[in-house]
């Protein structure tokens, strides 16, 4: 028997609002290709912007000269979200690449070349395939196409990789097919390039075709396995690589190149950022006549116009095409917050008249009178009436609470809350949030290059306020792998060598320049940092390795994964302070106060790296992750700052964000854990006799 919809009571619209989550929280901006979901998109918005660059790609469709634009804006106009919603529209004209910011410009061409690959294995909305198959498969349709009728044997061979034939497959046959439709002229390497890709489409070699093509240092092993004489270990065999992918790019679908968050790249001795390094890059790009690449440049208002006038005239004018983000209509904004608060007016009965309820046109009209605003403005008024709307709503609730309890009774229900402690929550609830990606996102260390997991390093030393910190302490092609610090105690200096690459060859390059800074004793203790093995004990690297950390001052440390969360989710705090992105309680955080707070609030102390290189003791007042599936102090603690940021919400709704957020803990393990938060007085249940998902529950503060 169906149900009579009429019998159903739903909620009004201010009941709605007590048990919901503030839907104008966000969080630290990241890569598109991290955002599993997209925030609600108003079409209208930046719609000029984007039919423009649909017009640029569309000229890279036709004549595949590659082209460069520049997208600014002032921060909080939404540069990073856009970014994403070319994604969205695009993805099935063109490759999307998300390019971190490089944090050493000698490196940047394997820089690029790394991020590219990992963002060509993501596979795009709809599909199975990652970028980097569609893009092959693109290519040998193309080349099917193009082949002559009596060349049967070429075309069953191109179709045995779609899986639509039986044809044995055969390597040097499909190496032929390549160099005789593509050719060799202007591709690097082609018999090992073109191998690679064959070993793309057995799925016993495809990860390691994937981390050769994006440069990792692979052992012998592995290189025998894709036939291949060495790995891509310096900048002209990244270019190179690249110049491939812009070959094959001719006979596909373009390559979009989105470099985001410059603010966090490489500085000049100066402290000014190194943009002059990314514009050589796009001179190399059209002064090689390379193909089918749409790159785009986003970039803070004020970051190029403090540095643009660095970059040589003629690397700009190269950039000619130029789109600026501007401030979106007061209507637009009132479209944005709408769709933000949709999903509460859709459950409400009756639904409210406003659409964007509880906020007025008039509470934006006195916001901004010029009737323009950033989207981030925008969302940060809708987020502050919300909560105050959310507060006045429950005080005849706390008020009829209150008047309940005993004369007795030391504690009260709380209406309003430090905010000091407010934003010691909301940044608790971001780091956990964003540890939680990097989790996801990085599963083993190997992913990372070790000049990113140095620089990793180097910015949580920064924090914690060590002194003294020199990068490049060793010499040469590796000096990006180390750097050097003053131990605080002492005034010495101590070293730090961090290196990941699988081969011995390269190990034992890295082993020979540790000992030469120890011979000329430029510092005095020398970390190394490897979670890998140091090789076969009759291995020279090896040899080297114990003379320098057998019986010695020197150390060798193996890193934990857990370690690297800990340092990359600071990277990406890092990166949203320097990019002005980063927001607590309504304030902007700039890179200066995060270290402070980071360096307060002990949050690295958990990171055993750390604590390995004595650089921070355990502490009681870390904030933990969950690591520990045993530990649910996590979960209290993530429980009790969800009430403190949100004030007041429903009992149902605080356990299922929990659950989202810790997916591997029960749902009986979380709700006898907001019951310890009522016993222990921190927080109540407004109503404890209404049903479970009428429940409100909010904080309590002790006289």
């Amino acid at each position: 028997m169906v149900q009579d919809t009429k019998d159903i009571t739903m909620p009004t619209i201010n009941e709605v609002i007590k048990k919901s989550l503030n839907p104008f929280d966000n969080s630290a901006a990241r890569n598109f290709w991290e955002e599993q979901e997209l925030s609600p998109t108003v079409e209208s918005i930046h719609q000029k912007q984007l039919t423009q660059i649909k017009s640029v790609l569309r000229e890279v469709i036709q004549d595949h000269k590659t082209r460069t634009l520049i997208l600014y804006g002032d921060a909080g106009s939404g540069k990073t979200h856009f970014l994403g919603q070319l994604k969205q529209n695009l993805n099935d004209q063109a490759f999307f690449v998300y390019i971190e910011p490089f944090s050493q410009s000698d490196h940047i061409w394997r820089h690029i070349l790394r991020n590219a690959v990992d963002s060509l294995v993501n596979a795009p909305a709809g599909q199975t395939d990652s970028q980097l198959i569609l893009w092959l498969k693109s290519c040998l349709s193309t080349i099917r196409k193009g082949l002559k009728s009596d060349q049967q044997r070429l075309v069953d061979t191109i179709k045995s990789f779609f899986g639509k034939t039986d044809a044995v497959r055969d390597r040097q046959l499909f190496i032929d097919i390549l160099k005789k439709t593509i050719g060799t002229t202007g591709i690097y390497n082609a018999n090992e390039f073109f191998g690679v890709l064959y070993d793309l489409t057995n799925p016993d070699l495809y990860s390691l075709a994937c981390e050769w093509l994006k440069g990792d240092d692979l052992d012998e092993e592995s290189l025998k396995k894709l036939k291949v004489k060495q790995s891509i270990d310096d900048e002209d065999k990244a270019r190179g690589i690249l110049g491939n992918f812009s070959k094959i790019s001719d006979k596909t679908q373009p390559i979009v190149l989105c470099f985001d968050n410059l603010d966090s790249i490489a500085r000049l001795p100066d402290g000014s950022t190194d943009i002059q390094a990314l514009f050589n890059v796009t001179s190399t790009i059209y002064n090689g006549n390379w193909k089918g690449f749409l790159i785009i440049i986003s970039i803070r208002l004020s970051t190029w116009n403090d540095n643009y006038k660095r970059v040589r005239p003629s690397d700009l004018d190269r950039a000619s095409i130029r789109i600026p983000l501007k401030r979106i209509t007061l209507e637009e904004a009132e479209a944005l917050l709408a769709t933000r608060l949709y999903p509460l007016h859709n459950q409400a009965q009756p639904q409210p008249v406003s659409p964007i309820y509880p906020l007025t046109q008039q509470m934006l009209e006195k916001e901004f009178p010029s009737r323009k605003a950033s989207p981030r403005k925008a969302l940060e008024l809708g987020k502050v009436i919300f909560q105050d709307y959310k507060k006045s709503l429950l005080s005849d609730d706390v008020r009829t609470t209150q008047s309940e309890q005993s004369n007795d009774e030391e504690e009260q229900l709380e209406t309003e809350y430090p905010e000091e402690k407010i934003f010691q929550a909301e940044f608790q609830l971001l780091w956990q949030q964003e540890y939680k990606t990097s989790q996801e996102k990085i599963t083993k260390i190997s992913l990372l290059a070790a000049i990113d997991l140095m620089r990793m390093l180097e910015q949580a030393l920064t924090a914690l306020q060590v002194q003294g910190i020199k990068p490049k302490l060793l010499s040469g092609r590796y000096a990006g792998y180390s750097l050097s610090y003053l131990h605080p105690g002492k005034q010495e200096r101590v070293g730090i060598v961090w290196t990941e690459d699988p081969s011995m060859t390269s190990f034992f390059n890295v082993m020979n320049a540790c000992q030469k800074v120890i011979q000329q004793n430029i510092c005095q203790t020398l970390y190394l940092i490897r979670d890998g093995g140091v090789g076969k004990a009759n291995l020279a690297g090896n040899q080297i390795y114990k003379q320098i950390f057998t019986e010695t001052n020197h150390i060798h440390i193996k890193p934990t994964l857990s370690s690297i969360h800990y340092l990359a989710t600071y990277h990406s705090l890092v990166k949203a302070a320097e990019a002005n992105e980063l927001e607590f309680t309504g304030k902007i955080i700039n890179l200066k106060k995060l270290e402070t707070f980071i360096c307060d609030s002990q949050i690295l102390h958990q990171c055993t790296l750390l604590q390995n290189l004595g650089i921070v003791a355990n502490s009681p007042k870390n904030i933990k992750n969950g690591e520990d599936k045993n530990d649910l102090q996590p979960v209290k603690e993530f429980l009790f700052n969800l009430v403190v940021t949100q004030g007041y919400m429903g009992v149902p709704t605080l356990i299922q964000r929990t659950e989202k957020q810790f997916s591997s803990v029960k749902t009986l393990d979380i709700q006898q854990l907001v019951q310890q938060l009522c016993q222990e007085q921190k927080t109540q249940i407004i109503d404890p006799k209404a049903k479970l998902q009428d429940q409100l529950i909010c904080l309590v503060t002790k006289n």
